[in-house]
């Protein structure tokens, strides 16, 4: 049964529909320019860092106040799906101060996903010192579109990368002599990881391939697992069990059809190719994934939390016997684009609407406490 949830949460009349469980929204800051990443700061320093794809690095503080960090990277590149992606804290955070930020670098006519390494200042108003360009993947290519730019750190310390095909260059996918469309893996400095499946192939960075755009990846330690998604073309959106050297199937494999209508591929499925877990047909455009453990929605742990920007909604994913299922659909604010979820340490969940004037939002069960 649908219900409408009413909250008044600072002056906001919100809906969430079709909840097996109700959830109260919060408005916790607006008036952002197409924010793209949260990252949650330690408790003793408080508040989130939030990206916005034009290059502004921000800080939302507990009371919800929102402060620009200075912020120069090197050959910043905006225009289009163009422009600074994720940010995200380094292992050591609290004593190294590192922060790691994905984004596009070059010209129209040469661009593509880089990756810098900065130190944030220890107290607010904060800023940020020694930013460096770590990484750069290769070749260059025209055009702004599907980048890639999601990371997550694995346990031995290494970083990985998702990195879009370039939309016009889909073919080089499959080629494992570039890093259009793969997934790679790093070391916090930018170096490759030494045991890379392909230490032959592009440089040795190459940790999966056969990717169209994948913007959501995340470690999930109790499995022992990394879960990915991409964007299909018209369909055949996908999550991933993410293994090294494997191929992911884009474009010679793929539920899929192109934007015209025309075929990709006759192929589904092909030998040597990785079945997703899940596929979406029609396409959602799903744009962050978070893995949900927390209290607040104690019935959640180990979930799988979905933000949709064609979709305008958020899903919950439980695996069960070995298959992802679609637990739960949330629509908030008038049916928003949504273009990034993550779980908060109280085990709220906080969203970024995609939009001119985006918002930040935290979902929490209804009866719970307000932030403020």
């Amino acid at each position: 049964m649908k219900k409408l949830i009413f909250s008044l949460m600072l002056g906001a009349l919100f809906h969430s529909a079709w909840a097996s469980n109700e959830v109260k929204v919060e408005v916790v800051a607006e008036g952002l320019s197409f924010p793209w990443s949260l990252q949650q700061l330690p408790a003793e320093q408080g508040g989130w860092l939030v990206t916005e794809r034009g290059g502004r690095l921000l800080h939302i503080a507990d009371d919800g106040s929102v402060n620009a960090i200075p912020l120069q990277l090197p050959e910043l590149f905006v225009t289009g799906q163009s422009g600074l992606f994720e940010v995200t804290l380094a292992p050591d955070f609290e004593t190294s101060r590192e922060l790691l930020l994905s984004y596009a670098c070059g010209s129209l006519s040469a661009n593509t996903t880089c990756l810098a390494r900065a130190s944030l200042s220890a107290n607010a108003p904060y800023e940020t010192t020694e930013v460096k360009q770590i990484f750069a993947a290769q070749p260059l290519r025209k055009g702004a579109a599907h980048y890639g730019g999601r990371m997550t750190w694995l346990p031995d310390g290494t970083l990985l990368l998702t990195l879009g095909d370039g939309f016009d260059y889909r073919e080089q996918a499959q080629n494992l002599n570039n890093h259009l469309g793969k997934v790679v893996r790093l070391q916090r400095d930018g170096s490759v990881a030494a045991d890379n499946p392909f230490p032959d192939k592009a440089a040795g960075y190459i940790f999966s391939y056969g990717h169209r755009n994948s913007q959501g990846i995340v470690y999930d330690p109790a499995r022992d697992v990394i879960w990915q998604h991409e964007h299909g073309p018209k369909g055949g959106d996908e999550i991933n069990r993410l293994q090294a050297g494997k191929n992911y199937g884009w474009p010679i494999a793929s539920y899929g059809i192109d934007y015209t209508g025309a075929m990709v591929t006759p192929y589904q499925d092909l030998p040597g190719v990785i079945q997703p877990m899940y596929q979406w047909t029609p396409s959602l455009a799903p744009s962050d994934m978070a893995l949900y453990k927390g209290d607040l929605f104690a019935q959640w742990q180990g979930d799988l939390l979905v933000s949709h920007l064609a979709g305008k909604r958020v899903q919950r994913l439980r695996l069960n016997e070995g298959t992802w299922q679609v637990e739960q659909t949330i629509e908030v604010d008038n049916k928003a684009r949504i273009r990034a979820v993550e779980v908060a340490r109280d085990g709220a969940v906080w969203l970024a609407t995609d939009a001119a004037e985006g918002k930040i939002l935290r979902l929490s069960p209804t009866g719970s406490e307000s932030r403020r």
